[in-house]
């Protein structure tokens, strides 16, 4: 289990050097993630030590929201004056990603049909 841990917060600390020196507007978690799947799929599989740990991790996933809600408590006069920008951007990126979602689905059944009136598929 220590080795498994190891592995994702070597990933994480990759990130969040790649992250810092090169100046990319993503977090380091996020593009340690992503060394980590490519890691992966260079390796074929995850290993059964990883996979427990990971399962143990997430089966904990809730205890990780803690700190996020007492940030919430915190911070709740500043949301409180804040609440007009807070419920538009939550509106309107909702409704931006339903859109983009719904417009790529067309694309892609679209290009799915396509392909089987043309006998692409076969």
């Amino acid at each position: 289990m220590i080795e498994s841990i190891t592995v994702l917060l070597i990933c994480q600390l990759v990130g969040e050097v790649v992250a810092r020196a090169s100046g990319l507007p993503l977090p380091g978690p996020v593009i340690g993630m992503a060394i980590l799947f490519a890691g992966l799929l260079v390796r074929g599989g995850i290993p059964e030590p990883l996979h427990q740990t990971t399962r143990s991790i997430l089966e904990h996933l809730s205890l990780l929201f803690v700190p996020a809600g007492v940030g919430v408590m915190l911070y709740l006069p500043l949301i409180a004056d804040q609440w007009l920008p807070i419920v538009t951007a939550v509106i309107v990126g909702t409704l931006v990603t339903i859109a983009i979602t719904a417009w790529i689905m067309r694309a892609m059944l679209k290009l799915e049909r396509d392909g089987e009136r043309t006998g692409a598929g076969q």
